[in-house]
């Protein structure tokens, strides 16, 4: 494969086609994985699986290749080629090569290296993520702040000055084409950092109300919303911005997002405690105006 240190990505400007030259075709367990020099498809992240990479179709002189996933991918010093948990190096690690995998829902037939193909996301799908992906960060900061006084130390805070429950407690987050999924742990690490959970299961019903009374608030303004990025590499740090009323917030993000909160016609969470209270779920449900 031609000497290529990152894939250039153009998802973050909510890209969802583009043109590029096929580098090299690799094969995957039973399939085949199509490698670019640049692309609109967002692949799964390998260190951080939050949301699930695009699906769509190579077009090659006619032919279409449909995209089952989109993966992470990279290219040791040694040509070691490995994909997704494989990988045994953590993303940007400057000694391997890092690529956007397109994964052929069938290996029979494949573009050549070399040749110039169209690629195509399914756009329907990738808005459905991105509004998950943008309604999962602003139940974050919703729930920080309706959490902000049950801490009795000192945390770090987010972008608007609340201790930063989403980011400390955090265990996992899956973004649905329906809504996210995030699962927080309430063990001994917690409280030693200084929350205090108790009599949380009484305050569900109250939290709940304060977070989607937030989340209202927040849509009715239309606040704007855009990925900042240093540069097209897949391996660029890439933030979420949101110029929501109070103040700016940033939040670090590999994925994509809506362009406007007024996409949404409404965004809801539900909190839910597991039976031996060591668990925080709390599923975000967008619905796209």
């Amino acid at each position: 494969m031609p000497e290529l240190t990152t894939t250039l990505v153009t998802f973050p400007a909510g890209a969802t086609s583009g043109t590029a030259t096929v580098l090299a075709v690799r094969t995957l367990d039973a399939t085949a994985g199509v490698i670019v020099d640049t692309t609109p498809f967002h692949p799964l992240d390998h260190s951080w699986p939050d949301q699930p990479g695009d699906t769509g179709v190579l077009v090659a002189d006619g032919a279409e290749f449909p995209v089952a996933d989109c993966v992470t991918g990279g290219l040791g010093p040694d040509g070691e080629f490995a994909v997704g948990t494989d990988i045994p190096v953590r993303r940007g690690d400057e000694t391997w090569q890092w690529l956007a995998v397109h994964v052929l829902a069938d290996a029979s037939a494949t573009p050549n290296v070399g040749q110039q193909i169209e690629l195509r996301v399914d756009a329907a799908r990738r808005a459905a993520l991105s509004a998950a992906h943008t309604g999962c960060h602003l139940m974050a900061l919703a729930l920080n702040e309706a959490l902000a006084d049950r801490w009795r130390k000192d945390a770090r805070t987010d972008g608007l000055g609340h201790p930063d429950f989403d980011s400390v407690a955090m265990d996992t987050s899956r973004i649905g084409l329906d809504a996210s999924t995030d699962r927080y742990r309430l063990g001994k690490s917690l409280r030693k950092k200084g929350f205090d959970p108790e009599g949380l299961r009484e305050a569900l019903p109250e939290l709940t109300a304060t977070i989607n009374t937030r989340l209202a608030g927040w849509l009715a303004q239309d606040a704007p919303v855009r990925i900042d990025t240093p540069g097209p590499e897949l391996t660029a740090r890439r933030q979420w911005v949101c110029e929501l009323p109070e103040e700016k917030v940033a939040i670090f993000c590999g994925g994509t997002h809506l362009h406007r909160l007024g996409e949404l016609a409404s965004l809801t969470a539900e909190l839910m405690l597991s039976e031996d209270g060591s668990e925080l779920v709390v599923v975000t449900t967008p619905k796209r105006g």
